[in-house]
């Protein structure tokens, strides 16, 4: 059996989940997963290519110790890193990448800015919960979404708010 996917199928908003349970759909979701990561270690889509992971990577190497800031800062922990690292790869192929940081509290932060008045900042906590603040122009939004191995629709469409296509 021959199954064509286009290169558009990868890019999708939640192209990788299935709601199927027969070995067909657990086939087609197998290499739908296996063509996304092939597009990842290009260097035009993916995250290898462009540095993202060693990005953040320095940050965790950087913040994983305790008082790291020297004001008894907590370390960031390997469980909040592979949650920022998976969450990252999650986003549709294509999406702009954020820059990273550290908080004192132990949770990595990702930042996508555009200017003063467009800015997206997450904050991932061991946890899994993704706390998020936006400046839209005029208008504000923040809330706090879970991370289940999907980068939330909601947060997909700030980090288009703030970074336009």
């Amino acid at each position: 059996m021959i199954i064509e996917i286009t290169a558009s199928a990868l890019f999708a908003y939640g192209a990788l989940s299935s709601q199927g349970n027969s070995a067909t759909a657990q086939f087609i979701a197998e290499q739908l997963r296996n063509g996304r990561s092939y597009l990842q270690e290009s260097q035009a889509l993916g995250l290898f290519g462009k540095g993202v992971l060693n990005d953040l990577y320095q940050v965790y190497e950087a913040c994983r110790m305790p008082d790291w800031d020297g004001y008894g800062a907590l370390p960031l922990d390997e469980a909040t890193f592979d949650l920022a690292r998976e969450f990252i790869d999650a986003l549709p192929l294509g999406t702009p990448l954020p820059s990273f940081g550290a908080e004192p509290d132990g949770h990595l932060t990702m930042e996508w800015h555009h200017s003063v008045r467009r800015t997206l900042s997450i904050s991932v906590s061991p946890e899994g919960e993704l706390h998020y603040a936006a400046i839209l122009g005029s208008n504000r939004a923040y809330g706090t979404e879970v991370f289940y191995g999907e980068a939330p629709k909601k947060i997909v469409d700030l980090i288009y708010e703030v970074i336009p296509s």
